[in-house]
């Protein structure tokens, strides 16, 4: 089969497309054949080499990918939840050979039937990002309807998936976005758009219930001007997990009985939070964005799209032609 592999750390140019042997799938595990995937950030930040946070995981060769959409051809003799022939998405085994790939094989416990009414490619632009915004806003956050949700890179992967999940919990949603991105962040429900080039947050702002930064700005001032915006025992949630929260915004939190985490908290449950995702896309009220698709043999050039960090929605990689 073929399979994209990493053999040295470095620029786009570092992914080859070569062909390996299919996997045999563990008794926990499922084979699938992939139709699509994506491209995130963590992507490239492996393909560089990682940071202090992923750099320990990292064994050359490698393969690279979040995101799979596909066919379950065989089951591990574990598993129970799936059978050959099941249409899937989830986030496959890290580290692993990533969904970069003709086949792979995962763990069933991170996958979910996907939703019936859309295609591999929707389905490959939603898993990681849906299970970071899940837990951002509804596991950690515990959003209710009526409260204040302010959303940092909202067109982003994550954060569009966030406007979306926030908006089907019944929350008033603000997102800050380019200011060529403020129709599109309508169109998905936000309530407010705020240009994040030309307007401060602190001077329009007040009484946050959830501040959630799916920005890929790594900004020490949008933290602490975050909190500074939060309702009195509000809350901060951050999807930047190589930068932990600092001293100063601990502090300037708990000055207002507040609270700054970084997503994870408690875990991400991944069954769980597809299976809720699952629902809300079948239910209409969230779909997946795609900015554009590649085939598998275009990734260099997916990912130097990605690196600007002004995509909107998501990249998506087609492994194979949906019939």
């Amino acid at each position: 089969m073929k399979a994209i592999r990493v053999n040295e750390f470095g620029g786009p140019e570092v992914m080859k497309l070569v062909e390996v042997e299919c996997p045999v799938p563990k008794p926990d595990e499922i084979l699938i054949k992939v139709y699509a995937s994506s491209v995130n950030p963590a992507d490239y930040i492996i393909r560089q080499g990682g940071n202090d946070l992923l750099r320990q995981f990292l064994k050359l060769p490698l393969g690279l990918g979040l995101d799979a959409a596909g066919i379950v051809e065989e089951i591990g003799s574990e598993v129970t939840q799936f059978k050959k022939g099941d249409k899937v998405y989830g986030v496959p085994n890290f580290p692993g050979d990533g969904a970069y790939a003709e086949y792979i094989a995962a763990k069933a416990s991170q996958f979910a039937l996907m939703p019936e009414n859309i295609s591999f490619n929707e389905a490959g632009a939603i898993p990681s990002c849906a299970l970071i915004a899940w837990n951002g806003i509804v596991d950690i956050g515990k959003i209710k309807a009526g409260q204040k949700v302010l959303i940092h890179g909202a067109a982003g992967g994550v954060g569009n998936l966030a406007v979306q999940i926030a908006r089907a919990k019944g929350a008033y949603v603000i997102g800050t976005a380019s200011a060529y991105n403020f129709d599109f962040l309508k169109e998905l429900g936000a309530d407010e758009v705020i240009d994040y080039r030309n307007q401060q947050i602190e001077d329009i702002l007040h009484d946050i219930d959830l501040v959630f930064n799916a920005s890929p700005v790594r900004d020490s001032h949008t933290r602490l001007n975050s909190v500074k915006v939060l309702k009195e025992g509000g809350m901060y949630v951050c999807t930047q997990l190589d930068v932990p929260i600092s001293e100063e915004i601990l502090n300037a939190a708990a000055a207002k009985h507040a609270t700054a985490t970084l997503v994870g908290g408690g875990g991400i449950g991944y069954a769980a939070s597809l299976h809720e995702t699952t629902k809300l896309v079948e239910k209409g009220k969230v779909k997946a964005v795609i900015s554009k698709v590649y085939p598998l043999t275009e990734v260099a050039e997916a990912h130097r799209e990605s690196a600007t960090n002004h995509v909107c929605g998501k990249l998506v990689l087609e492994i194979r032609k949906e019939n």
